[in-house]
């Protein structure tokens, strides 16, 4: 818990230097913006007070993400971080259609523009303040493994070159008299709209249940398989309740002739090493038998051919074979698009083809981590 102390901490602090920025930014262009009448450089300040929007509801967001677990929710609180997020995405595209809306308006009714020295050494100075807001929001983002603050942070980069296009409109009119003032606050209306949506886009995947990040997936599957009496991993679940809240369960085969003592210590020994290497915690640990009997590899192998014959069947794994009761039992991956009764409707008619006196039990599973 003190890493998710430390880690909201980070979080706070980073956003309220963003906030400060983003306000002082928003301050000087809104007074530049009225005062040369330039619906872009007004527009760019309505973004920055969005950003300022969006650093407050992040702060909000982290404070409510850190409760304690509680009897209805005993595994905490986080993912308060993904309501917020979509919050502010919902901020961040009703800022752009509302900008967009006024900049068709200046097109259709244009409006005299008039830029001083000062106002576009302040423009400039934005662009500055903006590209080093965005670089250190963004390491202090992956720093904490934030994704609203990683958000944040390549947002400003994006903003910098929005008013470097800003800038670059106002000495345009300065030097040669043609105003493009709001067709290029169609363009920033077009950019903060698009991020809106990615960043709606990202959020909603992070609450339905995206996939395991297959750099975590492989780390993990290596730890598990380090152990020398485990003979494979598989079925790996990983779930996520908020950034730095992860935790999984997993499958692993081990020979038939152990004892429930040692299979105990084995799986005690997994999870330990697995939260110490990756923070993940490891809530189950399955366990598939595998036959000692060396006589027993050779159908194993047959019926491993038999199952991958087919498109649809990514995996097989778990293979158990009992010769006195004539039963095999085995799991298969199955792809996505096919009917799970139907892709085992289908091995089981195969297999009972070549082996008729045995029972085929087939479990289906998801193709769920890479």
């Amino acid at each position: 818990m003190d890493d998710l102390n430390r880690r909201q901490k980070t979080i706070i602090r980073t956003s309220i230097v963003g906030i400060a920025v983003n306000v002082l930014l928003a301050g000087f262009k809104a007074a530049v913006g009225l005062a040369s009448h330039s619906i872009a450089v007004i527009l760019d300040a309505v973004n920055n007070l969005s950003d300022a929007l969006s650093s407050i509801i992040t702060i909000i967001g982290a404070k409510l993400a850190g409760k304690k677990p509680d009897k209805d929710h005993p595994l905490g609180h986080g993912r308060i971080e993904y309501v917020s997020a979509l919050i502010v995405a919902a901020i961040v595209l009703y800022a752009g259609i509302t900008s967009l809306v006024e900049s068709v308006k200046k097109i259709i009714e244009p409006a005299e523009v008039s830029y001083s020295t000062e106002a576009l050494v302040i423009i400039a100075t934005a662009v500055l303040a903006k590209i080093l807001l965005g670089r250190y929001v963004k390491k202090k983002g992956e720093e904490t493994d934030s994704g609203a603050l990683i958000a944040s942070g390549t947002d400003a980069l994006s903003d910098a070159a929005i008013s470097a296009a800003v800038l670059i409109t106002a000495i345009i009119y300065t030097l040669k008299g043609i105003s493009l003032e709001a067709y290029m606050g169609v363009i920033i209306a077009g950019f903060i709209i698009k991020a809106g949506v990615d960043m709606i886009s990202e959020t909603i995947s992070d609450i339905l249940g995206r996939r395991a990040d297959m750099d975590v997936s492989k780390k993990i599957k290596e730890l598990v398989c380090a152990e020398p009496e485990v003979m494979g991993a598989y079925d790996l679940f990983v779930h996520n309740y908020g950034p730095g809240r992860e935790y999984a369960s997993v499958h692993i085969e081990l020979p038939d002739d152990m004892t429930v003592d040692t299979v105990d210590v084995i799986t005690r020994r997994i999870a330990d090493k697995v939260y110490k290497e990756t923070g993940v915690v490891l809530t189950g640990v399955g366990v598939y038998s595998r036959s000692t009997n060396p006589k027993n590899d050779e159908i194993r192998r047959d019926i491993e051919s038999i199952v991958l014959s087919h498109d649809f069947a990514l995996q097989m794994h778990g293979f158990y074979l009992n010769e006195e009761d004539k039963e095999m039992r085995f799991d298969v991956v199955f792809m996505f698009g096919i009917s799970h009764g139907e892709g085992i409707r289908i091995i089981t008619e195969d297999i009972k083809a070549k082996y008729p006196d045995y029972n085929v039990m087939i479990v289906a599973d998801i193709d769920i981590s890479d």
